[in-house]
């Protein structure tokens, strides 16, 4: 990797409508692994240190704006004349900078900040080029433009899949749309490319011709097709979402986390896994979720916007809200559900309860159908449960409420009353008893039911 300083500025282009998508959104905010496409993007674009970052939108630029905030300038294309075109429309916000040039597109995700870097690099080597394309080799060319060279590394012509020859569209090699270049030389480009073209567009790719006509040669770098790939329907959308959950897995796998069934396993962008962690068959991680050495995770359960200790067994068939702390050796059972809720060192919920808004403490067992009844129908109210406490199955504890260290609740009990320290709590109504009732009743409507028969 160059050693290069130069600064760095990043064009990326998001002004096209996305009508395939057909949706309200807009296209470069649907996410992938839980994240706008346009946010993985601007994540490894951020890497360089960027002096500017900017995104040209055009139809629905008030969503982008809204979603990139102060990390980037919207800029607006309208109306749509092409690549070229729009990246003009970033000159008047990049002002006097006089370093390198990045144009990126919104919806291509995966371009790593390392193949960025690379990109970067090849446009700061002696042979000065006029601009450096990131191209690659298809494994279906389609409709791509395509790169022409003779030495695979100088680009003698590019040209768009509609304006290519038949022996041009045989080649494999393509353009991705994206390159570096110059501030200096970008724009002074850009002003003579024509739109003298099947569609009538101005070009980016097309500077590299202008650059030629200078005497002046331009480069490319190749990189795999999947870190190139476009995002344009719903169907390119989920193949992008299988191929990160793909890499996700494998690189989980490599850093010590063991999943049973690999291809059942769900990331988010910013699961964090430790060692020896193992994840069972159809679990599903939604944003902010930690998982530390040694957990388990069983099969089908939910985790989101939690964090999981050492040691901590968890599922099968649990859900974990936002908020759940669960200490270290704690065991969160089948159907279960924690919602902003702390689980101290070696606290149980086995089977069958609700625990939201509550700090249990260590040791402290919760027995089978027990909810912590923490909402009012206004306000969210806080159950505490001190260490060793022990509360029977069927429980419901009416928030606010605290019950004491080593405390005892019995089985079937509303506690709506603070428990003392040591203390047993059972709030059940008095039982009655009837001897010989149920034979009665039995026989009273066997009787009726034979009349009704009858009639």
């Amino acid at each position: 990797m160059s050693e290069t300083t130069r600064p760095v500025a990043a064009i990326v282009l998001a002004a096209g409508k996305g009508t395939r998508m057909k949706s309200e959104l807009h296209k470069v905010l649907h996410p992938i692994a839980g994240r706008p496409m346009l946010e993985h993007l601007l994540a490894s674009v951020a890497t360089l240190d960027p002096v500017h970052t900017v995104v040209v939108a055009g139809h629905g630029r008030e969503q982008i704006a809204a979603a990139v905030g102060e990390r980037a300038q919207i800029v607006v294309q309208e109306p749509q004349l092409g690549t070229g075109h729009a990246v003009q429309q970033a000159q008047a916000a990049l002002g006097d900078f006089d370093g390198d040039v990045l144009v990126l597109y919104g919806d291509v995700p995966f371009v790593a900040s390392s193949t960025m870097q690379r990109m970067l690099d090849r446009l700061s080597d002696n042979d000065a080029p006029a601009a450096v394309v990131l191209a690659f080799r298809a494994t279906d060319p389609g409709a791509y433009g395509r790169v022409i060279s003779v030495d695979g590394k100088t680009i003698l012509k590019m040209v768009e899949y509609k304006d290519a020859s038949e022996d041009e569209r045989k080649v494999d090699l393509c353009n991705s749309g994206m390159m570096a270049c110059r501030a200096a030389d970008l724009f002074v480009l850009l002003a003579r490319v024509g739109n003298d073209n099947a569609a009538g567009e101005y070009y980016l790719p097309d500077i590299v011709k202008v650059a030629s006509h200078d005497g002046r040669k331009s480069k490319f770098i190749e990189t795999h097709e999947s870190e190139v790939r476009g995002i344009n329907s719903r169907s390119e959308l989920a193949t992008a979402e299988r191929q990160w959950q793909e890499f996700r897995r494998e690189e989980a796998m490599a850093e010590g986390a063991s999943l049973i069934a690999p291809e059942t396993v769900f990331f988010s962008w910013d699961t964090r896994l430790g060692r020896d962690v193992t994840i069972e068959p159809n679990v599903v991680f939604g944003p902010g979720v930690t998982v530390a050495d040694g957990a388990t995770i069983h099969a089908f359960c939910h985790l989101e916007g939690c964090e999981v200790g050492k040691g901590v067994s968890v599922g099968p068939f649990a859900r974990l809200r936002p908020g759940a702390k669960l200490g270290e050796g704690s065991k969160i059972g089948n159907f279960v559900e924690i919602k902003n809720a702390v689980m101290g060192e070696g606290a149980k919920a086995n089977h069958l309860s609700y625990i939201g808004d509550a700090e249990v403490g260590a040791g402290a067992n919760i027995g089978a159908g027990t909810i912590t009844c923490n909402y009012d129908g206004y306000f969210k109210h806080k159950t505490v449960i001190g260490a060793g406490a022990f509360i029977g199955s069927n429980s419901a504890l009416i928030a606010p409420v605290k019950i004491g260290a080593d405390a005892i609740v019995g089985a079937g009990s509303a506690v709506s009353r603070d428990v003392a320290p040591g203390e047993l709590r059972m709030v059940r109504a008095e039982q009655l008893v009837k001897p010989g009732w149920a034979d009665r009743f039995h026989d009273a409507m066997k009787k009726k039911k034979a009349e009704a028969k009858k009639g």
